[in-house]
C-alpha cells in the first residue's frame, strides 16, 4: 500500500472547526466511544472537543505541531465529525473543502499521490 498520507503533516481540520456532536457519542453507557473527559458541553443535546469552542480552535486531542507532523490521540475513538470530513472523496478527487482550510492556515494545497489507484475513499489513518 502506498504510504502517502499529508493528514500527517497537516492537521488543519483539527485546529479550524468547532467540533461538535450529539452526546451519546461520549456516553459510554450507551456504546459512545469518545472520551468524555475531552469533551465540552455546548447545549442540552450537543457536546464538542474541547479546544474547539473559540475563536482560534484546537482539539485537545491534535497532538505535534500544524503544518509539520500531527497525529490524533483518539484516532480509533474520534466523534463523527471527523471520521465523516475526508481528504478524498468518493470519486477520489481531494475534498475541496480540505484545500481551503489549508490555505487559510498558509499551507499550499495537497498534491495527490504518483500512483492514486492507491487511495482508498478515506485513506488518512491519522493515529
Amino acid at each position: 500500500m502506498d504510504t502517502f498520507n499529508p493528514c500527517l503533516s497537516c492537521g488543519v481540520c483539527c485546529s479550524h472547526f468547532r467540533v461538535s456532536f450529539y452526546w451519546a457519542e461520549a456516553d459510554p453507557f450507551l456504546g459512545g466511544q469518545v472520551p468524555i473527559e475531552l469533551t465540552e458541553n455546548i447545549n442540552p443535546h450537543y457536546i464538542c472537543m474541547q479546544g474547539t469552542n473559540c475563536k482560534t480552535p484546537r482539539c485537545v486531542a491534535l497532538k505535534g505541531e500544524v503544518g509539520v507532523e500531527v497525529s490524533c490521540s483518539i484516532y480509533d475513538k474520534r466523534p463523527t465529525p471527523c471520521r465523516d470530513f475526508p481528504l478524498w472523496l468518493e470519486d477520489g478527487s481531494i475534498n475541496p473543502e480540505c484545500q481551503r482550510i489549508r490555505a487559510l492556515h498558509g499551507l499550499g494545497p495537497v498534491d495527490p499521490p504518483h500512483n492514486p489507484t492507491h487511495i482508498p475513499p478515506n485513506f488518512p489513518q491519522v493515529a
